[in-house]
């Protein structure tokens, strides 16, 4: 583990650990307060790869991908009211999604990074945001795969409803993905604020210590 990294280490996985405490609290009708700490591992592994490179960036997301595990292994022992905080479909949803949606804005980040400054870390945000809320709410609550833990019952997130309560009808657990992909799409772009300040700040220590 290269010393200099380390702060992207342990910064992805305090935000890994707060998002999986957060999420056990509404915020609204839609969201959790997860949805607004989770969205910053992206600006975490994007400042990364900015600085580091790719092989850095893949060691913070594994980082983040171990914590989550360890989170969601806690969270299957801790009794709700409706039964263990974390499902199996939860927990399969979360790392899945979480390491399929970093690891593709490492590519990503890579592909576009000689670019102008805002592109990789926008582009890569929007789509491995994009992937991340799709794989997570379809392997969590869609009713088509209740083949992976036929044991959960997640019914209750198949309730037929409008979007976001004006929309057309749909099964509650796309309101829930559609509000979580709104925050996420948000984040990323006021997330070139500080990925800017942050970068640049880094690089010209970088070129003092030189």
């Amino acid at each position: 583990m290269t010393r200099s990294y380390l702060p992207g280490i342990l910064a992805m996985a305090a935000i890994v650990v707060a998002s999986n405490i957060l999420v056990q609290f509404l915020f609204g009708q839609w969201l959790t307060w997860g949805a607004f700490t989770y969205p910053i591992a992206f600006l975490v592994t994007d400042i990364t790869n900015r600085i580091y490179g790719t092989g850095p960036a893949r060691k913070v997301v594994f980082a983040g991908f171990l914590v989550g595990v360890l989170c969601s292994l806690i969270g299957t022992q801790i009794m709700g009211e409706f039964g263990p905080l974390v499902t199996l479909r939860i927990a399969i949803g979360s790392g899945l999604a979480f390491l399929t949606a970093q690891l593709l804005d490492v590519s990503i980040f890579a592909a576009l990074r000689n670019g102008t400054w805002w592109r990789a870390p926008l582009a890569s945000t929007l789509i491995g945001a994009t992937v991340d809320t799709a794989l997570f709410f379809s392997i969590a609550f869609s009713a088509s795969l209740s083949w992976i833990d036929p044991a959960t019952d997640v019914s209750w997130a198949g309730e037929l409803l409008p979007i976001l309560g004006s929309g057309p009808i749909a099964p509650l657990w796309v309101s829930l993905a559609v509000a979580d992909w709104g925050v996420k799409i948000s984040l990323a772009l006021l997330a070139l604020i500080p990925f800017r300040l942050i970068v640049g700040h880094l690089l010209r220590g970088e070129t003092k210590a030189h």
